[in-house]
């Protein structure tokens, strides 16, 4: 769940010009878009760049077939992508938002694969609820269970009933209130040659955004995501079997917002 991108609406009141005055507006938007390309790649250069983390802990999660190390999550590649899906062992399905983003992960696996990287999907909801709502949502990806162990709590993504109760958690690098149980996130690690797991990156909230490509395509729209109005920006997103009915998830809504979940 992320701030959305607020940006005022021309729809409305567009500014209609002759086609020599679009290109020349057109040209100077343009020269920010590759000046702004070229930050992204010097980011990404950055983050390749960032110092790594011993992983001496074993982590041994439930997954179909039997237990699996965090090694096996590898599946003989030297790079491991993680989601961490906001899925608690009390919820009845998976958070709508994190749901939004596996939607656009199917097709990227086996593109992935080709570059040394595999993908795999963590949550702390039990092995057969994750089962279930994976074969409802029709996707393929890795998901496994860490309900036995601390992953979640080691890379904070879960928190506390206590901490919950303290009106602040530790998230996305600082102490700030958060409305759920569970958080969203991105991990990644690296197994080198001798079997040493190292962990190398971790993004939270706005900073999982870049798979969603759905968000990608409706930044080059007038109306771009249209979420100034909603009690939070994905206040919109629904499981993709939900939108012709309109209904939401769980009557609590454990993943929104208190105030996002009075509003709807």
């Amino acid at each position: 769940m992320s701030k959305g991108i607020t940006s005022k609406r021309t729809v409305d009141n567009p500014r209609v010009v002759s086609r020599e005055e679009w290109i020349t507006a057109r040209k100077e938007l343009l020269a920010k878009e590759k000046n702004l390309t070229k930050q992204r790649d010097a980011v990404s250069a950055e983050r390749r760049q960032l110092p790594w983390v011993k992983v001496d802990k074993e982590y041994i999660f439930d997954a179909p077939g039997g237990k699996k190390t965090l090694a096996d999550l590898f599946e003989g590649r030297s790079q491991l992508i993680v989601y961490h899906f906001m899925f608690g062992p009390e919820w009845k399905e998976g958070c709508p938002s994190c749901s939004f983003n596996m939607d656009h992960t199917d097709g990227a696996l086996v593109h992935l694969a080709q570059r040394d990287v595999t993908f795999a999907a963590i949550s702390r909801a039990t092995l057969p609820q994750i089962e279930t709502f994976k074969k409802r949502m029709g996707w393929r990806f890795a998901w496994v269970s860490s309900n036995g162990n601390d992953f979640n709590r080691d890379y904070h993504v879960s928190f506390t009933k206590e901490e919950k109760a303290s009106g602040k958690v530790y998230y996305n690098y600082e102490v700030a209130a958060f409305p759920s149980e569970e958080a969203p996130g991105i991990s990644v690690f690296y197994k080198d040659k001798a079997g040493n797991i190292f962990h190398t990156y971790s993004a939270y909230a706005r900073g999982t955004e870049m798979t969603m490509s759905t968000y990608n395509y409706l930044d080059y729209v007038p109306k771009g995501r249209d979420e100034d109005a909603l009690p939070f920006s994905m206040a919109w997103v629904r499981h993709h079997d939900r939108y012709e009915d309109g209904k939401l998830a769980d009557k609590d809504k454990p993943y929104w917002p208190a105030s996002a979940a009075a509003a709807s």
